[in-house]
């Protein structure tokens, strides 16, 4: 049911191609200029606080791939307000399947423009290091994996700050903030701001566990393997605290009464 519906959100945008089309690559261009006027800079100053211009155009690769990835198969859960507010929600909670499963495929999101911006600068990032020798192959192969994680890390925050929506109805606020603000600063090293803020930014909302502690090894070359590892259990325990509070949030639910 999920790729019928794939395919038919694909051919209602095709009813349109030109505008898709012109769509997705202003999409593309409007955000890589936005890392070239850093790069700008970076290229300049040749780096910041001892990362590269690729080194920082790998973190903000692997951040936009892997809210990319979040955003199309679950493009929904961002936008559960709508729901909760019109009382949509209820239509639901009839069906007969889980109801994050009923939620998510209505509707599928084509980002091709943020796939053609974050593959661009991750492939150029990634052909600067390894011209310059600072990472080996390894480092490409686990890249995937680690977008994959990071889109799983996207998706619970953006679950649980969805979740709240159950007792405040209205959440577009505090989701610029757990989401679009954290993720934003989160696409450059955390290396950059005071302390406070980095630790809130890995522990409190955890997005520096998307692309900054795996890039800690895989382009800087510190810390350990044992980084993936730690990676991919806090992209599990997120999964699974932000499903718990989730489905304790659905029991909370008030219908709007309409």
């Amino acid at each position: 049911m999920y790729l019928l519906l794939i395919r038919t959100t694909i051919r209602s945008r095709m009813q349109y191609k030109f505008n898709f089309v012109i769509g997705s690559f202003l999409a593309a261009f409007i955000q890589i200029s936005e890392f070239l006027m850093v790069a700008i800079v970076l290229a300049r100053f040749g780096g910041i606080r001892g990362w590269s211009i690729h080194e920082v155009g790998y973190l903000v690769a692997v951040m936009t791939l892997s809210k990319t990835l979040y955003r199309t198969i679950a493009d929904e859960v961002h936008h559960l307000e709508k729901y909760l507010v019109s009382g949509d929600f209820d239509q639901l909670l009839t069906r007969p399947l889980p109801v994050l499963l009923a939620l998510m495929p209505q509707s599928f999101r084509i980002m091709i423009g943020e796939v053609m911006q974050g593959g661009f600068i991750l492939c150029w990032s990634l052909a600067g290091m390894l011209q310059a020798g600072s990472i080996g192959w390894p480092t490409v192969w686990w890249t995937p994996f680690i977008i994959l994680t990071g889109a799983i890390i996207l998706f619970s925050i953006g679950l649980a700050t969805a979740t709240i929506g159950f007792w405040t109805t209205r959440i577009s606020e505090l989701q610029t903030f757990t989401e679009d603000a954290a993720r934003s600063a989160a696409q450059y090293p955390l290396a950059i701001y005071p302390k406070w803020l980095a630790s809130f930014l890995l522990y409190a909302i955890p997005v520096g566990f998307v692309n900054y502690l795996p890039s800690l090894y895989l382009v800087k070359g510190e810390l350990g393997a044992w980084v993936l590892a730690v990676t991919t259990a806090m992209a599990l325990v997120c999964l699974a605290a932000a499903l718990r509070f989730w489905q304790f949030g659905i029991t909370k639910y008030q219908s709007t009464g309409s």
